[in-house]
């Protein structure tokens, strides 16, 4: 059975499973915790608003375990041919989803060294049927022991059986330290890659356009500086202390998150060229010298990672805040209130991604020495969305 004959499976079968168990339920709540095992009815999630936009979801219902045993998980990366790969930070082994929920090992990246926050981070794919293979490439953010770096694999085979071939070096020298180290890495809609950097925790590293710590850079797939960069170099926004997370809205704006320090964790509106204030800053301030973040929360609230946006809604996976964060877009520069949701069920949150069938799809991290593992963590979610205001 094929990864993309698996989940049509699934969801039929779910479908008809909580037909039942929802036809008494009124609407959602926000703020849940973990008491069933079995999703809502997922909604389609290409319906548009009578303005044109996308419209707005949420989860429903409690999410399912699609997989168990991952180790520090960092990235979930969803390819074309329905599979799934999952970076693990520590063991910087690319792991592969099987369709019964079991893992496989499709790679290592050998050159990575783990320590502190640094090793195997971010993953992003490039179709290009010039890879050899003819199926494209397999993106990698990792930490070395000198610098934090981004290599590219050709990805082989097949769904259940996918390799990494040898890698080819995109870009090095970026700073890395024992924290603050960034590394999300995806494509934009204009075909280039976006890698979040952090400060490494040197805060000067930040506001100085002569280096790539603390920046959000943009940069053709093999490395090199597009023309029409803001400061004619690799750099596409400065003034950043940490972020982890990249996503476009149907507008093509880019969004980002950012830890902050002791006072306000950040989602940014990205423009090219932009400065975000730190370490000058932190948070909404009000200075026209600095981009304030269009919304911001307390520390213990969110300590965002990874970002997916689905219908126009931003989903935010938060480490410390143990939750996961939606916030509707509303305008090419606002959002509406944000909402949390599953608030210390599932312990430390890394990434989401938006999953198949009317699917989000999100990584718990409760084995990367900070959080209190239970057994079988880490895991691999998957729970249902549905439009916002339409009942299930």
């Amino acid at each position: 059975m094929t990864n993309q004959t698996f989940w049509r499976w699934r969801a039929i079968v779910t479908a008809s499973l909580v037909a039942v168990a929802l036809a008494a339920c009124s609407a959602e709540a926000p703020r849940t915790t973990p008491a069933s095992s079995t999703p809502a009815q997922p909604t389609p999630t290409a319906t548009a608003t009578d303005e044109g936009q996308p419209a707005p979801v949420h989860p429903v219902g409690e999410p399912v375990v699609i997989a168990t045993g991952l180790q520090a998980p960092w990235s979930i990366l969803r390819l074309p041919t329905g599979a799934t790969l999952v970076s693990e930070r520590d063991t910087t082994r690319v792991r592969e989803l099987l369709p019964d929920g079991s893992l496989r090992d499709a790679g290592t990246v050998s050159a990575a060294q783990p320590s502190g926050e640094g090793g195997l981070l971010g993953l992003t794919f490039l179709a290009d049927t010039a890879a050899p293979g003819g199926a494209g490439w397999v993106y990698a953010y990792f930490s070395t022991a000198s610098d934090n770096r981004i290599e590219r694999m050709p990805l082989a085979g097949s769904p259940g059986n996918h390799t990494l071939g040898a890698p080819t070096l995109v870009l090095d020298s970026i700073p890395r330290a024992g924290n603050h180290n960034g590394g999300r890495l995806a494509f934009g809609p204009d075909g280039l890659l976006y890698a979040t950097v952090g400060d490494a925790g040197d805060t000067a590293n930040s506001q100085d356009l002569d280096s790539l710590g603390g920046k959000i850079l943009r940069m053709t797939p093999t490395g090199t500086a597009p023309e029409d960069n803001p400061f004619g170099t690799l750099v596409y926004s400065f003034g950043h202390r940490n972020p982890q997370g990249l996503a476009w809205d149907s507008r093509g704006q880019l969004w980002a998150s950012e830890f902050g320090q002791n006072t306000w964790d950040e989602l940014n509106r990205i423009v090219p060229g932009g400065n975000y204030g730190w370490p000058l800053v932190e948070g909404q301030v009000g200075d026209p010298a600095y981009l304030d973040p269009e919304r911001q929360w307390s520390t213990d609230e969110a300590s965002p990672s990874g970002i997916a946006i689905v219908n126009d809604t931003i989903f935010l996976a938060s480490l410390r805040g143990q939750r996961l964060w939606s916030i509707p877009i509303l305008s090419a520069s606002s959002t509406d209130t944000s909402t949390e949701w599953f608030v210390n069920g599932y312990g430390r949150l890394r990434d989401v991604v938006s999953g198949p069938a009317g699917t989000l799809w999100f990584v718990s991290n409760n084995t990367d020495g900070r959080g209190f593992p239970a057994e079988g963590d880490d895991r691999l979610y998957a729970v249902n969305l549905s439009r916002v205001g339409v009942a299930p």
